[in-house]
């Protein structure tokens, strides 16, 4: 077992050199079976808690986030970040107030978007850069290195807008990010964009409405890290929705044909291998 700072300076250095997947665990479990599978880091997923709560993303207080970030931090010895939405208010010191929180609870990364929680609504760039700051500060003044990750949502609930989106990439890096993140980004030619755009790691999106590009090509273009958001949990909770309808409608149980066994799911989550 390492500490948080050992934890920090791991993930710290796995955004040096080369380019690695960080999954999204939803759930206890879920964070379980990544770090089993041999997964160096795993970051949450509003989406996917949100949902495995019964309830839309955007949804949940900070409070139950926090919560929730600490049971996965708890279930796993690898570096966790997570997402922190827009810090959970509109001032700085809520950006700030966010990281200090996520730092207790055991992260060791977590990201900050400029989306306002109102449909179509970013913050003017300078209000987003000064919130961006906030958190830096904050990060800056733990113990231990904490991964901060500067989002520009505009190609998620904006316009779309990729020169938007790349001038607040550079805000944020002007700010003092250590990863600038673009969700949305569908394109190889809007990722080579923003790459040659900034100088700081690039986490890239990859669900989908994405445009399907292997991890070794986006590695070699230079994206430093790859996340999936709410993309697993859409698959466990896709597999529910079929296999439902296939009980519901032809009454057969042709999904359990090729699944996993409970014994493996076990040994991995928990190495016991009863069921």
């Amino acid at each position: 077992m390492i500490d948080q700072k050992q934890k920090g300076e791991v993930f710290r250095a796995m955004h040096e050199t080369g380019c690695f997947v960080i999954p999204n665990p939803w759930d206890v479990g879920s964070a379980k079976l990544m770090t089993r599978l041999g997964f160096q880091a795993l970051a949450s997923t509003s989406s996917g808690y949100a949902r495995s709560t019964g309830v839309n993303d955007y949804e949940l207080t900070r409070d139950q986030v926090i919560a929730h970030v600490r049971d996965l931090c708890e279930a796993t010895h690898i570096p966790v970040s997570a997402d922190l939405e827009n810090g959970f208010g509109h001032d700085p010191e809520d950006c700030a107030e966010a990281i200090r929180l996520g730092a207790d609870a055991g992260l060791v990364g977590g990201s900050i978007e400029d989306f306002t929680g109102e449909n179509g609504k970013l913050y003017e760039i300078e209000h987003a850069k000064e919130r961006v700051a906030a958190a830096v500060e904050a990060a800056r003044a733990l113990p231990f290195p904490f991964m901060l990750t500067a989002r520009a949502e505009n190609h998620f609930t904006g316009d779309g807008d990729l020169a938007d989106s790349i001038k607040r990439l550079q805000a944020y890096q002007e700010a003092g990010a250590d990863v600038l993140y673009a969700p949305g980004l569908r394109s190889k030619a809007d990722i080579a964009s923003v790459l040659a755009s900034v100088d700081r790691p690039i986490n890239i999106l990859r669900g989908p409405k994405e445009e399907v590009l292997p991890v070794a090509e986006l590695a070699e273009m230079g994206v430093r890290r790859i996340s999936l958001g709410g993309s697993l949990a859409i698959v466990a909770m896709d597999a529910v929705l079929k296999a439902g309808r296939e009980l519901l409608e032809p009454g057969r149980f042709d999904f359990m044909q090729g699944v996993a066994q409970p014994s493996d799911i076990a040994a991995l989550m928990t190495g016991n291998t009863e069921e």
